[in-house]
């Protein structure tokens, strides 16, 4: 008999299907197995809509059997099955599909408002075919529940199929799968083998499939001991046994015996965690479902199980993970949530359901309102995925508030694992996004000890504080000795440290805070206001060491911009501090970026000298012994400023040879 050729542009279709419309091959597993779970539901939807005696939710099941020895896989369900017209219309032209007839007749639409349980996968009628990138063959064996015949449809690709009389006990569908030979040839490897194992059976069962709620069975080959019976007349005669045969060599202890035999198995779970109501589960069943899924030998810090219904309904199971992943902070981490559609696995890493800022969380989101192309790996809109997007954004971050307010010592933990890239959050994107992370902020606060918020520092403030004061540098011990933290402190006002390098950029990015600008204690204006008292002293002191100021900014005119008399600090001699722009800690940060600016970058550099500070008389004898002797004094106070700064003087040995002189 002639083979039947498909009613589509066959051949065109048919080799765009196995290699261009699906990314993965062992994506077919999927489908085939999604195709099982909708002819049980039209089963069992009919069997509720005509009230047909007999039929058994539980009874349902989708069987998988390899034959290594014949090279077939075989998928079986006993759904509703194909009649002979159906196998014509649904297999013998490529994208027309039963399911997405069956979902929208006007029946279903109708039983689905009023709440039963429609839920079909496959809706674009192509899913089958993806089976010809393993197969060379495929024949499919169904018999339509109620008839007494069925029928065979076996087809080697594009070129067409066949359909036959066969035979079939019960209803239901079995496709048989004849796998390609395996390619292992140079520059091509195709390993179809590998989809008659076991293991790799079961692993991509659990990967894509875990969640369809029919049983998903295999046959597994088993071995158990086999119990021998104890020998009682053996044990009489060893009692009364002699001496001598005491004295013997004890016999060889026999090998244990063992028997094989085939188990069928339940491989799938069936029903999703996050179907299940929160109340029904306990707290080891989430923690045991993420280290399961997410490869973590620790607890997660946090679990969030959400549901929304609306224009777009979801399920989201989210973890936020106790330990920083060994490749987080590196190009080679890969972000994104598990994405599921009705309980399938539609994708591993949906880069699109997190911001960046959010990368660390990780879990899934299960919608069965997704627009998915006819590979359904990929959207065809993203309207959704952002809806969910926003949604799942407002939570994390709410969930991430509720933590920083009722258990402080873990958001902490979390915070010193993750808390850089909230920083980027706030520095990426032009600040688009500071307002809604800066509550998520802590840092270390010079007075408390601790990490505190933004919030927390504001709250503190003495009354005539009017900034909130920060530095960065490399360690919180480095920072606290800084010269400039000295008259803050004296005042009692606080000082946030930052150690992360991108600290700089996220406090300049955010400005203020509750309307309170926020300062880098290095930069040129602190905006103290001094007392009467203070600034009577300091204009006095201008004026009786104005001449010595003007000298040393002739003597250092080539290194800052201005050498003025300083109030800010106590016990240092000199500080260096930045003017308007780039302060020194982002100076040193774009210094050392790999494939920065050409040229060195500096910032606006201001010297300061405590006037109260015994230097001062030394820098009056060196003016008095004239100008080469002051650019002496000059240049060690400058380096002295460059060192307390954190920086690199720009030539140590200078710098040596110049104290040594006048030693």
């Amino acid at each position: 008999m002639a083979k039947k050729a498909f009613q589509a542009e066959s051949k065109r279709l048919l080799d765009m299907m196995i290699h261009s419309i699906y990314t993965h091959k062992e994506i077919f597993i999927r489908e085939l197995i999604s195709n099982a779970s909708d002819a049980i539901d039209k089963l069992y939807y009919n069997s509720l809509k005509d009230q047909i005696a007999g039929i058994d939710r539980n009874d349902f099941f989708i069987k998988i059997t390899p034959d290594e020895a014949a090279r077939t896989l075989t998928i079986q369900d006993n759904g509703i099955g194909m009649s002979v017209e159906e196998l014509e219309s649904n297999l013998g032209t490529i994208a027309l599909s039963g399911s997405h007839s069956f979902k929208n007749d006007e029946e279903v639409v109708a039983a689905g408002a009023e709440g039963t349980d429609i839920d079909i996968i496959g809706q674009f009628g192509v899913g089958f075919y993806s089976a010809f990138m393993v197969a060379s063959e495929i024949q499919v064996i169904s018999k339509q529940y109620g008839s007494d015949q069925a029928y065979a449809w076996t087809s080697e690709g594009a070129d067409g199929y066949d359909i036959s009389e066969a035979e079939m006990d019960g209803h239901g569908t079995i496709i048989i799968l004849t796998l390609k030979t395996d390619v292992l040839s140079e520059g091509e490897e195709e390993n179809y083998s590998e989809y008659l194992k076991e293991y790799t059976l079961r692993s991509l069962i659990k990967k894509y499939s875990d969640y369809i709620r029919y049983p998903i069975k295999m046959d597994i080959e088993k071995s158990r001991l086999i119990e021998e019976p104890e020998d009682e007349s053996a044990n009489a005669a060893a009692d009364d046994a002699s001496e001598d045969d005491a004295a013997k060599e004890p016999a060889e202890p026999k090998e244990p015996q063992y028997e094989e035999y085939i188990e069928e198995e339940t491989i799938n779970s069936m029903v999703p965690l996050w179907k299940r109501m929160k109340s029904d589960i306990t707290k080891e069943e989430y923690n045991g479902f993420y280290k399961d899924k997410f490869m973590d030998y620790q607890d997660p810090i946090k679990t969030i199980h959400t549901g929304v219904e609306g224009i777009v309904s979801y399920d989201a199971l989210l973890f936020i993970p106790a330990r920083t992943p060994y490749n987080y902070y590196t190009k080679d981490y890969e972000k994104g949530l598990q994405l599921y559609s009705s309980g399938v696995m539609i994708m591993d890493k949906c880069a699109d359901l997190l911001p960046d800022y959010f990368s660390f969380v990780k879990g899934l989101v299960d919608s069965q309102d997704l627009s998915l192309n006819i590979s359904r790996e990929l959207l065809q809109h993203d309207r959704q995925l952002k809806a969910i997007e926003q949604r799942l954004e407002k939570k994390v971050k709410s969930e991430l508030l509720d933590m920083l307010k009722s258990d402080r010592e873990n958001y902490d933990e979390f915070f010193k694992n993750f808390g850089v890239q909230i920083k980027f959050g706030i520095y990426n994107d032009y600040g688009q996004k500071k307002d809604f992370l800066s509550d998520l902020l802590v840092y270390y606060s010079a007075k408390e000890k601790k990490l505190i918020t933004l919030d927390e520092y504001v709250a503190a403030m003495p009354e005539d504080q009017t900034a909130i004061y920060y530095a960065t540098g490399e360690s919180i011990d480095q920072v606290d000795r800084l010269p400039q933290t000295e008259v803050l402190k004296d005042k009692e006002y606080d000082i946030l440290y930052g150690t992360d390098e991108v600290d700089e950029f996220c406090f300049k990015i955010l400005e203020t805070y509750k309307e309170k600008p926020i300062k880098n204690i290095s930069e040129g204006d602190l905006g103290i206001e001094e007392t009467e008292e203070e600034k009577k002293q300091t204009e006095a002191l201008e004026v009786s060491n104005k001449e010595i100021i003007e000298a040393l900014k002739t003597a250092l005119a080539d290194k800052v911009s201005d050498v003025r008399l300083s109030s800010r600090i106590k016990s240092y001699p000199v500080v260096l501090v930045a003017g308007d722009g780039m302060s020194l800690e982002m100076e040193k940060i774009m210094n050392k970026m790999p494939g920065g600016p050409g040229m060195p970058m500096k910032a606006t550099r201001i010297l300061e000298i405590n006037a109260t500070h015994p230097i001062i008389d030394s820098l009056k004898k060196a003016h008095d012994k004239g100008e080469e002797e002051l650019a002496k004094y000059a240049s060690i106070i400058y380096d002295m400023g460059v060192m307390l700064a954190g920086l690199e003087v720009d030539d140590s040995g200078d710098f040596v040879k110049a104290v040594a002189s006048l030693m």
